[in-house]
């Protein structure tokens, strides 16, 4: 599972968003991730993707911060 498509799941599954409204520039809290679904965005995301977040990641306020967060630690853990 791509990192996109984890969030596109997450977002539309969990909270009903529209797909048409994931675009990379939207608002995480826009569409309705508040604290709390943000913190279960991440632990689904290690658990799928199988990486590791640090506790000191500066948290991803729009979806392409998101993607890019977990893409580069993606890219990281395979090297």
């Amino acid at each position: 599972m791509s990192s996109a498509d984890l969030i596109r799941t997450f977002l539309t599954d969990r909270l009903g968003v529209e797909p048409s409204q994931i675009q990379p520039a939207s608002l995480l809290a826009d569409l309705g991730v508040d604290s709390l679904m943000l913190a279960e965005l991440l632990f689904e995301a290690e658990d799928r993707l199988g990486i590791e977040i640090p506790s000191d990641l500066p948290l991803p306020s729009t979806v392409g911060d998101m993607r890019a967060t977990l893409d580069s630690l993606t890219t990281a853990k395979t090297g």
